[in-house]
């Protein structure tokens, strides 16, 4: 478990590495704008919740404290746990290099956000829809209205 649980890990770095240091790349571009750049991992969540699926669908069908707690102290239950963070932060973060590539967001001020989306998932996509909703509210380069209506 202690292999697989590495090797899903170093998986996922190369799709956030070309997000992260080679952003405008088309290589990145079309790799990134496929859904399935995000689908080995969950291949591999799904290799191991498969066979153990009637317990953890007991489990999330019915969460409790003492029973999740215990699913991920176990090796097994961790490692599942992992690739499930692994394939969503990876699926977040791939709309969040696509969607911020359409709006115009500066690959510098993204590259932290997709570090912190790769590090603490949601706290990068939170980040994000600051960074998102702070551009929106900002005019283009090639808008008519003046600065003054802004910080009105």
């Amino acid at each position: 478990m202690e292999k697989l649980f590495a090797i899903c890990s170093y998986l996922v770095l190369p799709f956030w590495a070309l997000m992260i240091f080679l952003p405008r790349w088309s290589v990145t571009g079309r790799i990134m704008k496929t859904p399935l750049s995000a689908a080995l991992p969950a291949v591999f969540y799904a290799a191991l919740v498969v066979p153990r699926l009637v317990e953890v669908w007991t489990l999330v069908s019915r969460p409790g404290l003492p029973g999740i707690a215990g699913l991920l102290g176990s090796p097994a239950g961790a490692t599942i746990a992992w690739l499930h963070f692994l394939a969503f932060d990876l699926f977040v973060g791939r709309w969040i290099y696509l969607d911020s590539r359409e709006r115009g967001i500066s690959a510098w001020l993204m590259a932290p956000v997709l570090y912190l989306t790769l590090m603490l998932g949601p706290c990068g996509f939170l980040l994000y829809l600051l960074v998102r909703r702070v551009k929106g509210a900002l005019p283009s380069a090639t808008s008519a209205l003046p600065v003054s209506s802004i910080l009105k």
